[in-house]
């Protein structure tokens, strides 16, 4: 039986990449859509992702298939020496198969294989060209990056101005940044075995390195600042400016970690935990500095409210851990619909 129209959880989806979108209506924005929101059953988005920026950073304004497939290609068989690529990898003509054979001769040569780049070339357009742009619902996002035209060994991908825009250097460091962070949390949920369903908050974060972790297989997973910034829209979440190439970059508290001390707050224990990712904000190490232990402005809560509710169409261990400190803060009456806003107002009395 078909339902009779989009789910509940479906429409609150979009409308939230919506939201996302509509605070930066730029092409940087509709990729980030792409590479950090939506569901992966594999990670041939963030493989596709690196192709492209690569090409389009060479001046590119079209590459054949079969030459685009090659840093595609290398791209995950990089990958495939530390961590699985889905959750289960199909039969020996499936393309992850092809790449976990070829992957050795690939890397020794520093060139995928005449095999590992003819199956990238076949399984591309039905596995991730025709469906990078796709967002949750139904729909696309504003910006496209490539068109194609052609069939077959002539297929030619045609790279538009909105994927020139952003591979310029001042854009596409940060980018590749949040693409490699987004990649690593998908595989670190692959190699846990981590169901979508699971909302258990299993990523751990260490303070003073700054990186998320695995708890159940105690190693790091990626840094936190590039987990996050993202979701800010590459902005410094206290003077919301843009976090650009040579930055000093500082991970903020915002509501500070001086009140874990003054509310003795454990950590498990029944008060929100100010050391978890929903607290945490990449910020100019500077304005972090001159913001110190000082409570966080209006402005400042709704920013976060904002990456937070971005954050909760994400990766799927980044969105439980925000999820299971919704659930877990013992704060009086739930947040209608566990929203944002709601439950930033509650902390907020609560260290007041």
């Amino acid at each position: 039986m078909h339902s009779s129209g989009p789910r509940s959880t479906d429409l609150e989806r979009a409308m939230t990449t919506a939201e996302f979108y509509l605070r930066d209506p730029a092409p940087r924005t509709a990729w980030r859509q792409a590479i950090l929101m939506g569901r992966n059953s594999r990670t041939y988005k963030f493989a596709l992702g690196a192709a492209l920026l690569e090409c389009a950073a060479a001046g590119r304004t079209e590459v054949p298939l079969a030459e685009l497939a090659e840093p595609y290609a290398m791209a995950l068989a990089s990958r495939l020496r530390d961590a699985p690529q889905a959750p289960a990898v199909g039969g020996d003509d499936d393309f992850l198969s092809v790449a976990a054979r070829e992957a050795e001769q690939s890397l020794a040569a520093g060139r995928p294989t005449e095999r590992l780049v003819d199956a990238a070339r076949r399984s591309m357009p039905g596995m991730v060209m025709d469906r990078f742009h796709n967002l949750t619902g139904g729909s696309e996002v504003r910006h496209r990056f490539y068109n194609e035209t052609g069939k077959g060994r002539n297929r030619l991908v045609l790279l538009t101005p909105a994927l020139r825009q952003i591979a310029v250097p001042e854009q596409a460091a940060g980018l590749r940044a949040e693409l490699a962070a987004r990649w690593s949390i998908v595989e670190s949920a692959f190699a846990s075995g981590v169901s979508r369903g699971l909302l258990a908050d299993d990523l751990d974060v260490d303070v003073e390195r700054w990186l998320l972790l695995d708890r159940r297989r105690r190693r790091p997973v990626t840094g936190v600042a590039d987990a996050l910034v993202g979701f800010q829209h590459g902005r410094c979440l206290i003077c919301d400016e843009p976090i650009t190439p040579g930055d000093k970059v500082a991970v903020d508290h915002v509501f500070p970690f001086a009140l874990m001390k003054r509310f003795d707050v454990v950590p498990g224990g029944p008060q929100p935990d100010l050391d978890r990712p929903w607290n945490l904000a990449p910020a100019h190490e500077a304005c972090n500095g001159t913001k110190s232990d000082r409570m966080p402005t209006p402005a400042e809560l709704d920013r976060l409210a904002g990456r937070n509710e971005a954050v909760m169409d994400s990766p799927v261990r980044l969105k439980d851990s925000l999820r299971a400190s919704l659930n877990h803060a013992k704060l009086g009456a739930r947040p209608p619909g566990n929203r944002w806003p709601a439950f930033l107002r509650q902390v907020q009395d609560h260290f007041s």
